[in-house]
């Protein structure tokens, strides 16, 4: 149960009773009403906004809607009082047996407590990494990968019908550069010496094996061969070799994707002549004449005619060109064309993960997905700002260009996936994150994955110790579920359940902001005040969790520590973590 929702349940019976009563009217909009923990916990469990958020409505004054309000739900049987306060909010505290009942849900539900129904199977797509397929994953995309990957996990445990999605970006110049990067790798793979790599090739080592593949399959078939007769069988080998790179460094992280859309093939069936046909049937596209950018008009503008998207019509600022001077598509009409086939494959909603340094290109894009979806299809874009690296306190200096840079494998490597995951969401998405390699090392309390994980572990730790110390005392699930709750009355234990019957609402609010990041900031809350209680029971003998003389209290604290490890086992399957027993 999530009892912020089963408060909310009971508030509106309460006010369709009113209604009934004549107190208040009939036919209310309840969408902005809201049930949720008071910010200072001395004033109760939770509180209802009801009073003020029906006053317009009711033409009534908020205490006027809270009195009567107050009054039936403080004659529920869960409900100990009921406090108006302010303007006419409404604090509630619930009772003990209520908490109590709380940890038996989480018992009986294991790491399936929290799932939800809210998004009721609607389909939507969650594209994210996208790297060009020029090399392999380096630090600059780890974060949109955990980012990415996390929220489609958070998602689906809210019941939506989750598409993870990579795009490839296989058409543009820089794919014929990785080509002939590939050829010259290729030709050293057949004893050409090859001194420095010509500028402008990607210069990376990670292209030698590439080129010793080519070679081995094909022998010497491309080595004399002029550009024009291996550019494009090159491009689609070295783009497979790429990808296959990818997929593996995505693996190492646990990512998985479903579906690999490649751009190269709305070139080639007409997805992207589709899409403009769409825009067209509409009269969005014009042949016009740009105004010229704004501040310093670089040197190569001119003014000239091109084909134009209606795009500031849809909330853009201007109208965006669709083709270049020499009538191949531009990349925007490429980017049109593939969310259009989202659209078409019935996903009104998309959430796209993108680099920070793409913010603006937003404002185009969302307006093309409005011309082709109508109401019928919402893009949501996620920027991701930089990780700056730390080591020793000094900042990790990186090049891509001059193939210098740290790889995805590399940070797993040094630090495990999990750290790597966890790590990378200590912030929100679009604040700078710092990855600190000596924190992401220490075992203590403020290297949070460590924190965590620790948790899980000494509680199974206890568990171990229950099982030798007590070991005619049975510990299934069964035993827990009829275990004697009423002897969990120090507040330490009621509180603790009740940061666990919040996870409910932890994670659908998570899903609604499309922040992951929420959940790693709740399992290492739950994680502290876990290890609080611990440390309660070193300092005082009898909150121990093992009391040998008495087996009641000690069935119901392990029921109680077991909850809390389902709750944490269920927050790290979501950010991708293994929930570990053993440190």
């Amino acid at each position: 149960m999530n009892p912020y929702a089963y408060i909310r349940e009971h508030v509106i019976a309460i006010v369709g009773g009113l209604a009934d009563e004549g107190i208040l009217p009939d036919g209310m909009d309840f969408s902005n009403l809201a049930v949720e923990a008071p910010r200072d916990p001395d004033h109760g469990d939770v509180a209802t906004n009801a009073a003020l958020v029906l006053t317009k409505q009711a033409k009534m004054k908020p205490r006027d809607i809270a009195t009567p309000l107050a009054e039936r739900l403080a004659a529920l049987e869960d409900v100990t009082a009921a406090e108006i306060a302010g303007p006419g909010f409404i604090n509630l505290r619930l009772s003990e047996d209520f908490w109590r009942a709380r940890l038996g849900d989480v018992l009986g539900q294991g790491i399936s407590y929290g799932d939800s129904q809210m998004a009721a199977g609607q389909k939507i797509n969650v594209e994210y990494v996208s790297a060009n397929p020029t090399g392999p994953l380096h630090i600059g995309h780890v974060r949109g990968a955990v980012y990415g990957d996390a929220l489609a996990a958070l998602l689906s445990k809210v019941g939506y019908d989750v598409c993870k999605e990579y795009y490839i970006n296989d058409a543009g110049s820089q794919v014929d550069v990785l080509a002939r990067s590939v050829h010259l790798r290729y030709r050293e793979a057949l004893g050409e010496t090859i001194n420095a790599i010509p500028e402008g090739m990607y210069p990376g080592d990670y292209l030698i094996p590439v080129g010793q593949a080519l070679a081995a399959r094909d022998g010497d078939k491309w080595r004399d061969l002029a550009e024009a007769d291996w550019l494009v069988p090159l491009r689609r080998f070295a783009v497979d070799a790429m990808m296959d790179i990818i997929r593996d460094d995505l693996a190492l992280l646990g990512i998985e994707q479903s579906e690999f859309f490649s751009e190269e093939s709305l070139h080639l069936d007409g997805g992207i002549d589709r899409a403009m046909a769409a825009l067209k049937a509409q009269d969005l596209i014009y042949t016009g004449v740009l105004e010229p950018p704004k501040g310093k008009t670089p040197d190569d503008w001119e003014p000239r005619p091109q084909t134009l998207f209606k795009a500031s019509e849809f909330g853009d600022d201007v109208d965006r060109p669709l083709q270049k001077s020499d009538g191949a598509w531009t990349y925007f009409a490429a980017d049109i064309a593939y969310h259009y086939d989202k659209v078409q494959r019935g996903y009104g909603q998309m959430v796209d993960v993108w680099g920070a340094d793409h913010g603006g290109y937003i404002k185009r894009m969302k307006a093309a997905v409005r011309a082709l979806g109508g109401d019928q299809a919402v893009l949501d874009v996620r920027l991701c700002q930089m990780v700056r690296l730390l080591r020793g306190g000094d900042v990790v200096q990186m090049s891509k260009r001059s193939g210098t840079f740290v790889t995805l494998r590399e940070l797993v490597d040094e630090v495990g996936a999990d750290v790597v995951r966890f790590m990378m969401l200590t912030r929100k998405n679009d604040a700078p994150l710092d990855f600190d390699f000596d924190l992401a090392m220490e075992q203590s309390k403020d290297n949070p994955v460590f924190y965590v994980q620790y948790a899980h572990a000494r509680i199974h730790s206890v568990l171990r110790r229950v099982a030798d110390e007590v070991p005619d005392l049975s510990l299934d699930m069964n035993s827990l579920l009829k275990a004697d709750l009423s002897r969990l009355t120090d507040s330490a234990e009621i509180d603790l359940i009740k940061q666990m019957a919040s996870w409910p609402r932890a994670v659908e609010i998570a899903a609604q902001a499309r922040e992951p990041h929420r959940i790693a900031f709740y399992l290492n809350e739950l994680a502290s005040s876990f290890h609080a209680l611990w440390n309660k029971g070193n300092a005082e003998p009898n909150l121990r969790f093992i009391m040998e003389q008495d087996r009641e209290i000690t069935l119901a604290r392990v029921a109680l520590i077991q909850g809390v490890a389902l709750v944490l086992a269920s927050g790290l399957a979501l950010v991708g973590v293994e929930p570990v027993e053993r440190m």
